[in-house]
């Protein structure tokens, strides 16, 4: 029996029945990663032993104590804790660091019942829009494997569109959940800020970090949104406000419901295919009761220079821990405490860290904070007043996730600009602290589309209830890439 196009309904259904246990669930799931994996690449550490062990362990837990998760397989991205399972952020200068702890959110999967398989593949310390970016290998992107699965949660992207596993944990900090799920064909949700708990996670931006969760339907994403989220003490940036229940949420009911649709995101840089795909989705709402007018989101257009002022600087502070001194990479070539500083540095950081930490640092140096760091905290309040705006008078916010479908591997790993503009449409977001969701909502050729659908301040439910209205009237999320029907049965 196959497992892996299975909902996570339809997985527990089979475990209650007694036509599958956990540890088949669990073994196959990893024999389709060892088959597949070599051709995507998106695992980088497998947790073999001890999965099949819980696995085994969990099948002889009473039927009553079983949530909708439990005994279903995760991967959980490289830059979330993971005691005793090598965790690196695809870093040089993490190779082989193995955490004494867990991430708060692994805590909470394990609380759940599920599984981890194994750590997946990102761009190094969450930098960068194609994963191309990693110290250890170049995801690929299923649907095409010359071409990038986004970035920087790519491996947890493409692990799911592969059929690998049916969750995964992904972070976004300017759309590194989003991105990536629209590049890959899945869904993908980046949570209001402070729902899920940070601690644990490698910090990138702090300020713009947040964990969620990738699937390949929307109440699946509910479900495992509903698991991780939560208050957290050991987090100061947690938010202590209540838990809703997201998959009662989804009623199928958008009668009345206000949609905006802001025309900056429809500029020039997003392509036509893009633009025809939204606005299909979008009468597919209003048929379903919605309505629908334009909006303007006028700060919208500063957010690609605010956000990479206000990211880098934020990493030019977190990466000044990694010194090699207490753990990770270390040079064998110093002759001074500031030599091996510099040369642990240059030799464990890749490219693209260093051209934002440097960047960062000149934003903050003595003589341009003022001129870039500050302005930019004050370009960000600009932005975040306008989306206070749009939701006095709307309930969601709807636009492509991206401008256009994946790019193929190399084609501007050269061009940082261009590379970062790939975030247009998803940065705002993260600026601003709202949630939204990434759904699939057509093609661009073989190549998968992303509606993206944005609500307002911990309302998830909202969100959940746009995307799954959607989702069952259309059959985008049924669509699989060649390779998945290519493994073995």
């Amino acid at each position: 029996m196959k497992f892996y196009d299975k909902t996570a309904a339809e997985l527990q259904e089979l475990i209650h029945s007694n036509e599958a246990t956990i540890t088949e669930i669990t073994k196959q799931t990893i024999e389709r990663i060892n088959e597949l994996d070599p051709k995507v690449d998106a695992f980088l550490a497998m947790n073999e032993e001890k999965a099949m062990a819980a696995a085994s362990e969990m099948d002889t837990a009473p039927m009553e104590q079983r949530g909708p998760l439990f005994g279903l397989p995760i991967g959980v991205k490289d830059n979330i804790m993971t005691e005793g399972l090598v965790t690196t952020a695809s870093s040089r200068i993490l190779e082989g660091f193995n955490p004494i702890y867990n991430a708060t959110v692994v805590e909470k999967l394990r609380a759940a019942g599920m599984v981890i398989v194994g750590k997946l593949n990102m761009d190094e310390f969450a930098m960068g829009s194609s994963n191309e970016n990693s110290y250890y290998k170049k995801t690929r992107n299923p649907w095409n494997l010359d071409y990038v699965p986004g970035g920087s949660s790519g491996g947890s992207t493409a692990a799911v569109a592969a059929g690998e596993v049916p969750f995964t944990l992904g972070s976004d900090t300017g759309g590194s959940i989003r991105q990536p799920a629209a590049f890959c064909g899945v869904v993908g949700m980046k949570p209001t800020y402070g729902r899920v708990s940070r601690f644990g996670l490698i910090a990138f931006a702090s300020s713009l970090d947040q964990i969620g969760p990738v699937t390949r339907n929307v109440k699946d994403n509910a479900l495992l949104l509903q698991a991780i989220a939560g208050h957290d003490e050991k987090d100061s940036t947690s938010a202590d406000v209540e838990v809703p229940d997201f998959a009662a949420a989804l009623t199928g009911d958008i009668n009345g419901l206000r949609i905006g649709v802001p025309k900056e995101y429809f500029a020039e840089g997003v392509s036509e295919s893009a633009k025809a795909a939204v606005y299909d989705a979008l009468e597919v709402l209003k048929e379903k009761g919605a309505t629908v007018e334009e909006i303007s989101l006028p700060h919208s257009k500063y957010a690609l220079a605010t956000y990479y002022l206000l990211a880098s600087s934020e990493a030019s502070s977190n990466l000044s821990r990694f010194d090699g001194i207490r753990y990770g990479y270390r040079t064998n070539k110093a002759s001074s405490l500031l030599d091996f500083y510099m040369n642990t540095r240059a030799e464990g950081f890749g490219d693209e860290v260093k051209r934002r930490i440097m960047l960062g640092t000149y934003a903050l140096s003595s003589g341009y904070y003022d001129a870039y760091y500050k302005k930019a905290q004050k370009v960000r309040t600009l932005i975040k007043k306008d989306f206070d705006d749009a939701f006095k008078n709307y309930d969601v916010i709807i636009s492509p996730t991206t401008p256009t479908p994946a790019f193929k591997i190399g084609e501007i790993i050269d061009d940082p600009l261009t590379m970062y503009a790939n975030d247009i449409l998803t940065i705002p977001v993260n600026l601003a602290g709202v949630p939204a969701i990434s759904v699939p909502c057509g093609f661009e050729g073989d190549m998968p589309l992303g509606l993206q659908i944005i609500g307002n301040y911990f309302d998830e439910e909202t969100v959940y209830r746009v995307a799954d209205v959607f989702e069952k009237a259309t059959d985008f999320h049924k669509k699989t890439p060649q390779l998945w029907e290519g493994a073995a049965q």
